[in-house]
């Protein structure tokens, strides 16, 4: 078994792959990171706004303050995207979707339970 060793303890094994230098279990196994993220703070309202900065004049929309951990944040981008049948990145804690869909996505974020505010104009 070669190993490398740093200042937290077991990084890698040729046994277990890559570890976790918190809980000292292989990565797909870990945890700790999931307890670690914790949802944003914010003022409980979710924002759905449109940007075309830095993005040689294209729209998208994006989402910000929602109360999600970054697993759950994608899964929920990801049944945004398939619900405006367009793509997007979830970037920076805050979900893009490609083009124009502020009014579906406030009306499909509001059914689902959030506090939801448009932003911009």
């Amino acid at each position: 078994m070669s190993s490398i060793r740093r200042n937290r303890g077991l990084v890698y094994s040729t046994d277990a792959g890559r570890t976790c230098p918190d809980c000292r279990r292989p990565v797909v196994e870990c945890r700790c990171r999931e307890k670690a993220a914790v949802a944003p703070a914010g003022d409980g309202n979710v924002r759905v706004g449109r940007q075309t900065k830095g993005r040689k004049g294209k729209g998208v929309t994006v989402i910000t303050g929602l109360p999600l951990r970054p697993a759950e944040l994608d899964d929920l981008a990801r049944q945004l995207k398939r619900k405006c049948g367009s793509g997007g990145t979830v970037r920076d804690g805050a979900i893009e979707i490609q083009g124009e869909h502020r009014d579906t996505l406030v009306e499909e974020l509001t059914r689902r339970g959030f506090r939801v505010r448009r932003s911009g104009g």
